[in-house]
């Protein structure tokens, strides 16, 4: 019992740790280029989440398999509650502190980092390292560079409709207060605060409101930015649920390994971990995701987003253990990439942290096997 309950409590983080790290990725591109407010984007990634985790229990139960280790490490491994303490510890840890620095990385790569670190210590050299590379390595490098080409292209394929059809975009007028500096004579404050209104058109370094293009015009009596905006929230609700469809048999699927818990009762506490650690733990992430990376408006967005939920979803229904962090980075890197405006150091320090992801949680996942197993 005390094993089970050791389990769970280590599921229950996991899935915390996920929300935090994960949450805004769906909702990057909307908060990014202003279609939603920080508020109201957190309360459409929480809630379409929620609902594609809890799907996840009656149609992703391949991924739950998957990310047993069965065919990874030998089956008598398995069911050991020492070996799935240590995966999830593994986990858990590197992505809840990835995401108390703001950093994002993949919840499935340190998952498999945590397989490969326990099963090292527990099986030696009986680890299928073959079975490593076919099912879970490929699939992690390949996704986000696969994502960043084609939300490139599709972006291309997009602005050239939108200038055959000739729909223009209008600059946006900036009104706002400049605060001004003023020297005063000695024995008084070092420096006065005066206030100024300033008038700013499509000048986003002089002005305090984001400058954003929109679209111009109207097809079938709607107006075009509506349109696109509609898209735009649709497409991230849209990534968010693959996001909860694809994650959650991944976390579970460790948990149930152990035994003595049903799939449908232990997907719904995950699914309310998720949404908690998503609330509470998730700023500094979506300022990474939707702030420093690149500068994005309506249309990249939507671009990005779409390209992110196809691949996540389709992914989900294969049985494809993709990351969704590795596919909604990799096409808002394809999206900075086309429109010049990529802050590359960032990407370099995000790169870099997925490199590192499965060599950390490798180790935490060893040591606590080596220490559960004494």
């Amino acid at each position: 019992m005390e094993w089970i309950l050791l389990i769970f409590a280590s599921m229950i983080f996991l899935a915390y740790a996920n929300g935090a790290n994960d949450n805004f990725k769906g909702v990057a591109t909307i908060l990014g280029s202003s279609t939603l407010s920080h508020r109201n984007s957190l309360i459409l990634a929480t809630l379409t989440t929620l609902a594609g985790s809890l799907t996840a229990a009656f149609f992703a139960t391949e991924l739950a398999r998957v990310f047993s280790g069965k065919g990874l490490v030998p089956d008598n491994l398995i069911a050991a509650p020492e070996f799935m303490l240590s995966v999830m510890a593994g986990a858990a840890l590197t992505v809840f502190f990835t995401a108390k620095f703001g950093i994002p990385i993949s919840t499935t790569h340190s998952l498999i980092g945590g397989l490969v670190g326990g099963g090292v210590i527990a099986s030696g050299s009986e680890l299928n390292l073959a079975n490593l590379g076919s099912t879970y390595i490929i699939p992690l490098a390949l996704s986000p560079l696969i994502a960043v080409i084609v939300a490139a292209l599709l972006y291309l394929i997009l602005t050239n409709t939108r200038k055959r059809f000739m729909i223009g975009k209008e600059s946006c007028l900036c009104i706002g207060e400049r605060r001004l500096n003023v020297a005063v004579p000695e024995g008084m404050s070092p420096s006065l605060m005066l206030s100024t209104l300033d008038v700013v058109i499509d000048d986003k370094e002089s002005c305090d409101v984001k400058a954003i293009d929109l679209y111009q015009g109207n097809m079938l009596g709607l107006s075009i930015q509506r349109m696109v905006d509609g898209m735009h929230v649709a497409s991230a609700a849209a990534v968010s649920f693959a996001r909860g469809l694809h994650d959650t048999p991944k976390i579970v699927g460790v948990a149930m390994a152990a035994g003595a818990l049903e799939l449908q009762w232990v997907t719904f506490m995950a699914a309310i971990a998720m949404a908690l650690g998503g609330i509470f733990q998730s700023q500094k992430i979506a300022k990474t995701m939707s702030e420093d990376i690149t500068s994005i408006n309506h249309g990249q967005g939507l671009a990005a987003n779409l390209i992110t939920s196809v691949m996540v979803l389709f992914a989900s229904k294969w049985g494809v253990p993709v990351s969704t962090t590795h596919v909604s980075c990799g096409s808002i890197f394809g999206i900075g990439t086309i429109n010049g405006e990529t802050n590359w150091s960032i990407v370099r320090s995000i790169v870099f942290a997925w490199i590192l992801t499965l060599p950390v949680a490798a180790s935490i996942s060893a040591v606590t096997y080596w220490i559960s197993s004494i």
